[in-house]
């Protein structure tokens, strides 16, 4: 699976602004929203079902990245987005780095396999510390465009 599978384009943000783990959340699933890709009524809930797990254990994976996630009844099909904080904000990360590339994957609840594969691609991608520092360093939507595209982005 490659993160032009199931990225959305237009939801993905190059200069996150909040300051904090939550309001990078918050933000990020206010992107798939302005795309279209979920409704006004569910933002709360996915914000909330994205939290959850993070209680759970935080999806920082260290180097400056993070991968939250969750399922959530309202989606029919897997979508993501790619978020990147220059500054970098607390995600309660094992190595104590703030995280700079998050990657937030929300998939239908009864589709556990996609839900596996993209993270699976998205971890094996980011991995890869030359494409994450690429994807640090985008700048524009075209740049992350690109980079999505890319066979490094296949993990």
């Amino acid at each position: 699976m490659r993160l032009s599978d199931f990225i959305v384009r237009e939801a993905v943000v190059t200069s996150l602004s909040a300051k904090t783990k939550e309001g990078v959340i918050r933000e990020m699933v206010n992107s798939l929203l302005n795309s279209g890709r979920i409704q006004p009524c569910d933002v709360d809930e996915i914000v909330r079902a994205i939290l959850k797990r993070e209680m759970l254990g935080s999806t920082a994976i260290s180097r400056g990245v993070a991968i939250p996630h969750a399922k959530h009844g309202s989606i029919k099909r897997l979508i993501g987005t790619i978020g990147v904080h220059a500054s970098g904000v607390g995600f309660d990360s094992k190595d104590g780095s703030p995280v700079h590339v998050i990657v937030m994957i929300v998939s239908p609840e009864d589709r556990p396999g996609d839900h596996l594969r993209a993270l699976d691609s998205v971890s094996r991608a980011l991995r890869n510390e030359p494409f994450v520092g690429k994807i640090r360093s985008a700048g524009t939507l075209e740049n992350m465009n690109q980079l999505i595209d890319s066979p490094e982005s296949l993990g």
